[in-house]
């Protein structure tokens, strides 16, 4: 089992960054293929990007390429989902989700980008 925190969310004027961790205790990381998913007021939850357990990343929302960058630090245990140029839309709660048929979810990170 694993047990996910995330951190880094918070207020951000449309063209900032912010870097979202998402830390681990338990089973390492990489064993799991991991999530960022986000759910703005009044939407489903959505997969924003994915990384597998060797490595390789999808970005499931096309908005989000080219501007959010998904990685990986296994010495630390820890996801991280790098969001630059950041707009209004990106303003969600942001979870990380380790597994892909028996998954675990962290409790989520408030994102919100506003002028």
């Amino acid at each position: 089992q694993v047990q996910l925190v995330e951190s880094g969310g918070g207020l951000v004027q449309p063209g900032g960054s912010l870097r979202l961790s998402c830390a681990a205790s338990g089973d390492p990381v990489s064993i799991y293929t991991m999530g960022w998913y986000r759910q703005a007021p009044g939407k489903v939850r959505e997969l924003v990007a994915s990384i597998t357990s060797a490595g390789l990343t999808n970005y499931a929302v096309a908005d989000v390429r080219g501007r959010f960058t998904i990685s990986r630090d296994n010495a630390k245990n820890t996801v991280y989902l790098q969001m630059n140029t950041l707009k209004p839309e990106d303003t969600a709660v942001y979870y990380c989700k380790a597994g892909v048929h028996f998954v675990f979810w962290g409790r989520g990170t408030q994102v919100t980008v506003s002028s």
